[in-house]
């Protein structure tokens, strides 16, 4: 194990046997790893990340953990190391993209997201923008993809920002209403006729 690769063995010690709890899907084990049951670990809303019901207060010890997260094909997020899988609960999106950086203009426009932890992702084909609407409200909920099949939920000032900068294209005969970024045209929604 590297000094880089969080210790999850403090954090499972806990942890209850895996049971009849099935492996992350789509994802393979190497043959040193241990499957754990899930550990009392979640994410909130708001990307705090709690262990036991405390919010983990050091920035630097989240940064180790998200750099062994992922997310399987069934949507289940895992902290995977050389050797431990275990289960944790996200309420939404593992992080929050909090700042955006543009660059260029027209279809020549490259948005760089910063998250709350720090990392940045350029939206492109690879990191591609998608957006929900809240069932009960209506509101657009904002995503972009990351690494590991993760995503970070955009704040509401950055989707602001992007709407700001939106603009009207038509796809497919439908009048889209969307940013360009990476050569790609990422739609933020339908304009009404």
């Amino acid at each position: 194990m590297s000094e880089n690769t969080p210790d999850l063995r403090s954090f499972i010690g806990s942890a209850p046997p895996a049971g009849d709890l099935a492996g992350p899907v789509g994802i393979a084990l190497g043959p040193r790893q241990t499957l754990c049951g899930d550990i009392d670990m979640r994410i909130g809303l708001d990307g705090t990340w709690y262990y036991l019901g405390s919010p983990i207060g050091r920035k630097e010890l989240v940064k180790l953990f998200s750099t062994v997260l992922h997310r399987d094909d069934a949507g289940d997020h895992w902290l995977l190391t050389p050797a431990e899988a275990c289960r944790i609960r996200v309420e939404d999106a593992p992080f929050l993209a909090v700042a955006a950086e543009v660059t260029g203009s027209g279809q020549a426009q490259n948005v760089t997201f910063r998250t709350n932890l720090d990392q940045t992702v350029a939206l492109g084909p690879d990191h591609p923008l998608r957006v929900d609407i809240d069932p009960e409200t209506q509101e657009p909920r904002p995503y972009v993809g990351l690494d590991r099949g993760l995503e970070a939920r955009l704040t509401r000032s950055v989707y602001y920002q992007l709407v700001d900068l939106a603009v009207e294209e038509i796809v497919d005969g439908a009048h889209i209403y969307g940013i360009w970024s990476g050569g790609r045209l990422f739609s933020i929604g339908r304009m009404e006729e």
